[in-house]
């Protein structure tokens, strides 16, 4: 099992000095990756903009760690863009770049660009074989700006002959066994799905790898998990709850402002204070007993083996959920002790 940091949150006091110590000490440790997303005019996440820049920081303030982004909203893109951004990225590190293609969620993230949100999968998926083929040298027709066909070529050159690329896949089945047919590694996390959930779609993207002609002992599975990890299991309890919980309420109601057809009364911010306390107090159990990396090294190894079990075979570590950043740095010791039981 491999262990990394993955950002999606973010507390602007700080900006990104915690991002930069916490890849430091990620690089410095024997940690796979770091993972900065896309996310657009929201405080829940507005920290990441654009995952190239951030990566392009990253890439020189690191050796060994892996430099990915978690995820690029590609229909936002051009993907030859796409492609001349981590391109970069790539040659700053040396061949240490990776990327996630989501297909975005977020309708206020498409101002943007609007015309892609109609689309927005077919679009995402697309858009792996031009990467591809562009990464790897080969020219890609397109049309210029006087409508003339021409064919162009990716420069700079990366450092890498291919191109690691996940699909970040969430609810939907069906993007589980795209990323099977296209041969894509998968990042995906446990937001609106139960672990018997997730188990069956990983079942299915393997099955599809390998029906496919993709050698599924060559797939990655990135499992993200809210993280913080202490010496003392009640200690951790308490230091979690009221940033996790505040965390969760944010989330909801990003989720829920996106819901345009649900019913009067049925979204979140029609429920009772009361009501609403009562579903982050479950959400939070759920997450705490087996959806997160919340407690001792010890505590943990049990959940760890339930995901390797079904395939995960990297735990992106969300440590940007509002603990204390000072804190979480402290814990990352604990974290490792963790990571080194599965070296």
């Amino acid at each position: 099992m491999d262990f990394s940091l993955i950002f999606f949150s973010g507390d602007e006091k700080n900006k990104y000095r915690f991002v930069l110590d916490a890849a430091k000490y990620a690089d410095e440790n024997g940690f796979t990756a770091i993972w900065t997303p896309e996310r657009h005019f929201h405080r829940f996440g507005g920290l990441y903009p654009n995952p190239s820049v951030l990566g392009a920081a990253l890439a020189t303030a690191t050796q060994r760690l892996q430099i990915r982004a978690g995820s690029v909203i590609l229909p936002l893109h051009s993907p030859i863009r796409v492609a001349e951004e981590w391109a970069v990225v790539d040659n700053l590190s040396q061949g240490r770049a990776g990327i996630a293609l989501a297909t975005g969620f977020s309708p206020v993230d498409f101002s943007i660009n609007p015309a892609g949100w109609e689309d927005r999968r077919r679009r995402t998926f697309d858009a792996v074989e031009t990467i591809r083929e562009l990464w790897e040298g080969a020219p890609v027709a397109v049309q210029d700006g006087l409508g003339n066909h021409v064919e162009i070529e990716l420069h700079p050159q990366p450092v890498q002959p291919e191109l690691p690329i996940w699909l970040t896949c969430t609810k939907s089945t069906d993007t589980f066994e795209t990323a099977g047919r296209l041969g894509c590694h998968v990042l995906t996390g446990l937001i609106d799905m139960t672990n018997e959930e997730l188990e069956e779609k990983l079942a299915l993207y393997y099955k599809t790898l390998a029906a496919y002609g993709h050698d599924p002992e060559d797939a990655k599975v990135t499992l993200m998990l809210h993280t913080f990890i202490g010496t003392d299991l009640d200690e951790v309890r308490e230091t979690v709850w009221p940033p996790f919980s505040e965390y969760l309420r944010s989330f909801l109601t990003v989720i829920d402002s996106q819901k345009k057809n649900l019913a009067p009364g049925a979204g979140v911010r029609d429920m009772s204070e009361g009501d609403q306390e009562q579903l982050i107090k479950f959400a939070f159990d759920k997450y705490f007993e087996k959806g997160a990396l919340l407690g001792t090294p010890d505590s943990c190894v049990a959940v760890v083996d339930r995901f390797k079990g079904m395939g995960v075979t990297e735990i992106a570590c969300l440590i940007d959920f509002g603990v204390d950043e000072n804190l979480v740095v402290q814990s990352l010791g604990q974290l490792n002790e963790l990571r080194r039981r599965y070296a």
